[in-house]
């Protein structure tokens, strides 16, 4: 009997889902969406072939595990799915595990896995927490289907001890796992084998600097294919501005903005601590604090006002800083640079505007091929003459790449 590959991406306000043949490479036969689970009405996103559908639900869909739930049995029922009736159909759902805390590689869960990621959670209580709630719910609802849990954290794990360690009292250190971690790491790990074979290059000696600029930010450094620095750190919070995220900050700038930081804040649950000082520079700040609105497509146009300017070049600086960076630590050997994520694929403006203030650095960027952006290819070139770094954007893709390893293992 065939079998197939569920792949799941859980965060606090949304829900995605992708069915996948289980074949070397997978093949998408469905996908499905919700979102505004933290904003009501909740809407729903699904395509199977050519079929696509955009409704607002009526259903009250207030948790992820609600919103997981309600997807399944979609799916479940809907009769042109027939690949898919039931948990029987599935042979694995892989679960997008933002913080891994020290693993260094996806895993299967089971009562002791499970355990060892709830403890963790204490780390990440913003990330962790909707993707840990549906593989509850999977282990107790779907028990003849093995969950795999893959980890932002784990790609980075190859970052040298002097990179992720931060100047602390060290016991105290390695006792509460404070250190930089990274993330973003499933979407780096498949940008780097989708670039190399673009660039026709083994992974192993494959050397770029990749952005995934979406409402979460960060970049990060990849030398002979492995990590060598990335700009989140213990958390997703550390780096990039992001849509409500500050990104890095002077650490003691949360304690003047509100005495109240170190307080758990009106959003904390006996199941999910957070300090006030987390949800304000997690859920309160970036370009939303800025501007108003979390929608960068509105800051990145030419005629911006003031404020939206502002947002913009604040990105822009902190992008260049990291890409300076992160050259001199390659030691100039750079195969490209590389956009990614929902901002960096669409925002035609910012690629242009990041390279043209890195002309330093050798690359050039053809505004004919930036202005169109990517069609279907998952790697395009938009590079002016290919003398220097190539200029790449790549379109990621998180589920794939874990149905993809599950495939390949």
């Amino acid at each position: 009997m065939t079998k197939y590959i569920l792949a799941v991406n859980a965060g606090s306000s949304s829900v995605k889902v992708t069915f996948y043949t289980y074949e070397n490479p997978p093949r998408a036969i469905a996908d499905a969406q919700v979102s505004g689970i933290t904003a009501p009405p909740p809407a729903l996103k699904y395509k199977r072939g050519p079929v696509k559908i955009q409704e607002k639900l009526k259903e009250k869909l207030d948790t992820p595990q609600d919103a997981f739930k309600y997807i399944l049995q979609r799916c479940f029922n809907d009769s042109e799915l027939s690949e898919v009736a039931s948990e029987t159909d599935l042979a694995y759902i892989c679960h997008r595990v933002v913080h891994g805390g020290d693993y260094k590689e996806a895993v299967t869960i089971n009562d002791e896995s499970l355990h060892h990621l709830e403890e963790l959670e204490d780390l990440a209580p913003l990330h962790n927490f909707s993707a840990l709630e549906i593989i509850r719910l999977c282990k107790e609802e779907l028990p003849s289907v093995a969950s795999i849990t893959f980890f932002d954290s784990a790609f980075h794990q190859t970052m040298p001890v002097h990179v992720k360690t931060y100047p602390i009292n060290q016991e105290i250190a390695k006792a509460n796992g404070l250190r930089k971690y990274g993330f973003h790491g499933i979407s780096y790990s498949f940008i780097l084998r989708s670039v190399a074979q673009f660039l026709g290059k083994p992974v192993e000696s494959t050397n770029v600097i990749a952005m995934h600029i979406g409402s979460g930010a960060s970049i990060c450094a990849i030398k002979d294919g492995k990590s060598i620095d990335t700009s989140m750190g213990l958390t997703p919070l550390a780096g990039l501005p992001g849509a409500t995220r500050s990104g890095s900050i002077d650490p003691s700038l949360v304690f003047h903005y509100t005495s109240e930081a170190g307080k758990l804040s009106p959003g904390s649950t006996k199941e999910m601590h957070i300090s006030t000082a987390e949800e304000i520079l997690n859920k309160k700040s970036g370009w939303k604090a800025l501007t108003g609105t979390t929608d960068f497509a509105e800051i990145a146009v030419s005629d911006a006002p003031d404020t939206h300017k502002l947002a913009f070049d604040i990105m822009v600086d902190r992008i260049l800083g990291y890409i300076g960076s992160y050259y001199v630590k390659l030691n100039g050997q750079v195969d490209a640079l590389v956009f990614a994520g929902g901002i960096g694929e669409k925002s035609a403006l910012l690629r242009q505007t990041l390279v043209e203030q890195c002309q330093s650095l050798g690359v050039a960027i053809d505004s004919g091929a930036n202005d169109k952006g990517p069609g279907d290819e998952t790697v395009k070139d938009i590079s002016l003459d290919g003398k220097g770094p190539r200029v790449l954007i790549c379109q990621t893709n998180e589920q794939f790449e874990m149905a993809y390893s599950v495939c390949t293992r």
